[in-house]
């Protein structure tokens, strides 16, 4: 019996010692394959024992961390594109990570059209068996939502190979390729996106918060959550009942040999939904804030469009809130125009998808280092997903060559500058013309002008030089030009750089989404 005692007293000492000692382990973003940010201090940092001793080493460097509880965070010196090397973390155990290279990192986010993987891409299946590149890293954030902003998440870098990148954002994989091929350096990219949410989820609660109009995500989901839980036991009560009905068609379905109904959804919980304020940032962003990035890509706005004249606030209150988070200062943000999508319309119309565009364009000159690629040419009338995803990450690869890299000198199309009234024309003169404009086609299309009542028309078109000349054909004097100005603008004004025209209009008429 004695000799029982001291058995399970050792055994608990045991297990008490084992609990103190605590293995130290680093963030999910610190695996083999990885890839770091060349030229920038780099962070290491994960979880320990409290008061364990942990270091970091790399390639001759070895850095002290600094631990709170059980939190450490090590900075080592910024280090030179290359690799591979060994980054070994030392506690009460040793990690070491492999075969890490030294490169650009960036991060590719936003809703469906950037999450579209590389296999339902036009080509991608071919695509994919060449795509084999050591020098590519591929890094997938798990979707997951969260009230609170968290620190970790559960995935790992991956080689790009044909099966790790099949069902990889086609988006993010063609942008890295291009820019590993131009820059030659190793190039990591980090996809964080999830369909069908808006840029209110991928906020922070204290950018929303702090802007009078914006703060109603925030006050509207503290109702909702209230509403939640004072309402929670009805709210599963009325869904259990809901089950038991469905149950019951979904037998009379099969017995009819009819497609059965689908199950009811269960209630969700509005802090956990993924078209809440800030829940998606929380997530899926605030857990990369330490790690080294060049910049980021983003394509969405789809899920904003109805409130597009918003979107003028929330899109650069979103990228400003990265970058304060980031703390990596005013690091390039390169989004992706909303391409065309509904219905062509031969006549001019009011378009929420329009005024969204020119929300996004007006950011690139609202805030610093931001670009946009514009895709008015992959477009797909019946599908809000174009299957044309290849263009899309050359697109916004060009962009990235010229902000950070200065690598090329035009990375738009031409974009609207000035215009100037002769009669009964409009003479418009652009930026970014390069060599030269040109029509891909018989004769310009897309341009619609206005005289005083504001009533817009289809408009003949020229290229004069470096200026585009809009005629009024009722002879009055115009007083506005729209160029692109639908939710599927049919336009074919480039530059001789390969670069499709900027949408754009010369008014600042009330829009539809205009609420104030």
């Amino acid at each position: 019996m004695i000799h029982m005692k001291k058995f399970i007293a050792l055994s608990v000492l045991v297990l008490i010692l084992g609990s103190a000692r605590a293995d130290v382990k680093p963030h999910a973003l610190f695996s083999d394959h990885m890839v770091l940010q060349r030229g920038k201090p780099l962070k290491v940092w994960g979880t320990c024992a409290e008061g364990e001793q942990v270091t970091v080493a790399i390639q001759g460097q070895i850095a002290k961390a600094e631990t709170k509880g059980t939190e450490w965070i090590a900075t080592l010196n910024p280090l030179m594109a290359g690799g591979p090397l060994t980054l070994i973390i030392k506690g009460n155990n040793t990690i070491e990570i492999n075969d890490v290279l030294i490169g650009e990192v960036w991060i590719a986010s936003g809703q469906s059209n950037m999450e579209w993987p590389l296999a339902a891409s036009e080509n991608g299946s071919d695509v994919a068996k060449k795509a084999a590149n050591k020098r590519l890293r591929l890094f997938t954030v798990p979707k997951r939502t969260s009230p609170k902003p968290e620190s970790d998440i559960a995935s790992k870098w991956l080689e790009c190979k044909p099966e790790t990148v099949t069902n990889f954002s086609a988006v993010g994989y063609f942008f890295g390729r291009d820019l590993q091929k131009a820059l030659d350096v190793p190039v990591g990219i980090i996809n964080s996106s999830w369909g069908g949410t808006p840029a209110q989820a991928w906020t922070t609660r204290e950018k929303l918060q702090g802007n009078n109009k914006l703060s109603h995500y925030v006050s509207n989901l503290e109702k909702a959550s209230e509403q939640f839980d004072n309402n929670k036991t009805a709210l599963f009560d009325k869904h259990k009942k809901a089950l038991e009905m469905h149950k019951i068609a979904v037998e009379k379905a099969k017995a009819e040999k009819k497609t059965p109904p689908r199950a009811p959804a269960m209630p969700t919980d509005p802090r956990l939904s993924p078209g809440s304020a800030s829940t998606l940032y929380n997530g899926m962003i605030h857990p990369l804030r330490h790690y080294g990035i060049s910049g980021a890509i983003w394509y969405q706005g789809e899920s904003n469009a109805g409130s597009a004249f918003e979107y003028r606030t929330l899109y650069p209150a979103m990228i400003t809130s990265w970058r304060e988070s980031f703390a990596q200062g005013n690091f390039p943000f390169h989004g992706v125009q909303l391409a065309p999508f509904m219905a062509i319309s031969k006549s001019p119309q009011d378009s929420a998808w329009a005024e969204l565009r020119e929300a996004q364009f007006m950011a690139t000159r609202a805030i610093p280092h931001v670009g946009m690629a514009v895709i008015t040419d992959v477009g797909d009338e019946k599908d809000i997903h174009p299957r044309k995803k290849e263009p899309v990450g050359a697109r916004l690869a060009l962009l990235a060559l010229k902000d950070p890299y200065a690598k090329v000198e035009v990375a738009n199309g031409p974009t609207f500058k000035s215009m100037k009234v002769v009669g009964n024309k409009a003479v418009i003169s652009f930026e970014n013309v390069g060599p030269g404009l040109e029509a891909r086609g018989d004769s310009l299309t897309g341009f619609t002008i206005a005289s005083a009542d504001r009533k817009f028309q289809n408009a003949i078109a020229t290229i004069e030089g470096s200026t585009v000349v809009v005629e009024l054909p009722t002879g009055q004097e115009p007083v506005a030009v729209r160029f692109g100005w639908s939710n599927f603008p049919v336009v074919n004004l480039w530059n001789k750089n390969g670069l499709p025209a900027v949408p754009f209009r010369t008014d600042s008429f009330k829009g539809i989404t205009e609420r104030e």
